[in-house]
């Protein structure tokens, strides 16, 4: 399976960025993938490889770009209570950095990127997201309603807000397939009728589900918040939406 780093242009300068794709000599869908809050590193490299197993074109950018190359700060292997804090204040001034309108214009550059690759079929792609990566995988579908077919996040950031742009008002925009894996106690009861009222008001198929027992992370094995089952429930989930929605040929 060939893999690597590539440079993909932005307007505000080139963004690194990991893709995995099948090594067969055919073109496959796309798929865009958004990294966690921690960054692109080996456990999302994996994933991709994973994704692309089954038969899709993975590209995973390094959103904190403008920060430098991934990793933009050291990680050890695997990020415990211990160092998390830590962490998140050394990547708070770049989560801050990309706002809604950064974010999509590099999603217009990521977009543009993976669906001008040899390697990719022409049709619609799909865009998964973790943590903050599903807040921007919403909002890149909603951006995007002639070209993204399938949206899925997990475990995400804030949808709900009380901000005019908050990203749950944009669903009603999104025309893809949307399955929302909720980790139990990333929302409350209101913001969860809220989202669920948003998804219920657009013309998508879409499932919004809470993986009672899992936390914010369950689907990075790199942390303490990893949990096997809620991992495994994401693939059986995802894997679906991709395969309904990205036919192969």
């Amino acid at each position: 399976m060939p893999t690597g780093t590539l440079w993909i242009p932005t307007e505000d300068g080139r963004a690194d960025a990991f893709v995995a794709f099948p090594d067969d000599g055919e073109r496959h869908p796309g798929v865009l993938m958004y990294m966690d809050a921690f960054g692109l590193r080996p456990v999302l490299m994996g994933m991709a490889r994973r994704l692309a197993e089954h038969g899709y074109h993975v590209l995973v950018p390094n959103l904190f770009h403008r920060g430098g190359p991934a990793p933009v700060v050291d990680l050890p292997e695997h990020i415990g209570a211990d160092v998390r804090h830590r962490l998140i204040e050394r990547l708070r001034p770049m989560m801050a950095e990309l706002t809604p309108e950064a974010a999509l214009r590099d999603a217009d550059a990521y977009l543009r990127f993976l669906t001008t690759r040899p390697e990719v079929s022409d049709g619609p792609v799909g865009v998964v997201g973790y943590c903050m990566g599903a807040v921007l995988a919403v909002r890149t579908a909603a951006a995007r309603p002639d070209l993204v077919a399938a949206v899925a996040g997990f475990h995400p950031a804030a949808l709900v807000t009380d901000a005019p742009d908050s990203p749950h008002l944009r669903i009603p925009s999104i025309r893809g397939s949307v399955h929302l894996g909720i980790a139990e106690g990333d929302m409350t009861e209101e913001a969860l009728e809220r989202l669920a009222e948003a998804l219920d008001a657009s013309d998508t198929e879409h499932t919004l589900e809470v993986y009672a027992g899992a936390r914010h992370g369950y689907a990075m094995a790199d942390t303490d918040a990893f949990d096997g089952p809620a991992f495994q429930r994401h693939w059986e989930r995802l894997l679906p939406l991709l395969d309904r929605a990205l036919p192969q040929k």
